[in-house]
């Protein structure tokens, strides 16, 4: 019996083909009275939204007010927790003393620092950066003190009998080994910041995902909520691809 794996290109051609029949279901669907369209609208209607909101940038500068704020967030998150997480990963005294905190802020979900966050910073950019990196910040640390306790420890014990010190020890072993898993995590992390920010836009907001998919429901543009969704997969998809071009870069040495 032949096994040979399908091509590249086959796999792609059913995707795709898979993505023109849902796309012409739902048409006809709507079409047909099936689905009435006040509730779902088509997606010839969506498209339209597009092409309108493309032509007078409403739709770019939605995108980027979403984009930048993820990343503002994302970044300032990860810059705390990667170094933080690796002391707490290496010190069993570190750990003890902030498990409690860390157990405290992990289960707290981003839309329950929003009241705060108003309080603190207003209706500002600063407290969408805030929900960000709170929403985020707590699941990247766990993120990275795992990866980092995961390291086998005869190669730290290895590298202390050969002489080096405690900083080479963390340049030299914990670092690169850790590294693959902190950055999958961190992967996981940034499509968390998605949820986190379209949480924000959604209760205070000018413009933004968010605010596109909450403007369209409040004046019952179904086709603009949907327009919303579908952008924000779109973003998500994109700086997923971009991520795991940076990753294999930093990573080239495991290939």
């Amino acid at each position: 019996m032949n096994h040979r794996q399908p091509s590249r290109a086959t796999l792609l051609s059913v995707g795709f083909a898979s993505v023109v029949v849902f796309l012409l279901a739902w048409e006809a669907a709507c079409r047909t009275g099936v689905i009435d369209p006040l509730f779902l609208p088509p997606p010839s209607a969506v498209g339209e939204r597009i092409v309108a909101m493309l032509s007078d940038g409403t739709l770019l500068s939605n995108v980027l007010a979403s984009t930048r704020r993820v990343m503002t967030g994302f970044i300032a998150a990860t810059v705390v927790a990667i170094p933080l997480g690796i002391v707490l990963g290496t010190s069993s005294y570190a750990r003890a003393a902030f498990d409690p905190i860390l157990s405290f802020l992990r289960p707290l979900p981003s839309m329950s620092w929003i009241p705060l966050s108003l309080l603190w910073f207003g209706i500002s950019e600063t407290q969408k950066y805030s929900i960000v990196f709170m929403g985020t910040f707590a699941p990247a640390l766990v993120y990275v003190i795992e990866a980092t306790r995961s390291v086998d420890p005869l190669l730290v014990r290895a590298a202390k009998n050969l002489g080096a010190s405690n900083w080479q020890v963390m340049r030299e072993v914990i670092l690169p080994a850790s590294l693959p898993q902190i950055l999958s995590g961190m992967k996981i992390i940034l499509g968390l910041s998605w949820t986190c920010v379209i949480s924000a836009e959604l209760v205070a907001a000018r413009e933004g995902l968010g605010f596109l998919i909450m403007n369209g429901k409040e004046f019952f543009q179904t086709e603009v909520v949907v327009l919303g969704m579908v952008m924000i997969s779109v973003t998500v998809l994109v700086t997923d691809i971009v991520f795991r071009a940076i990753e294999r870069k930093v990573l080239r040495w495991q290939a």
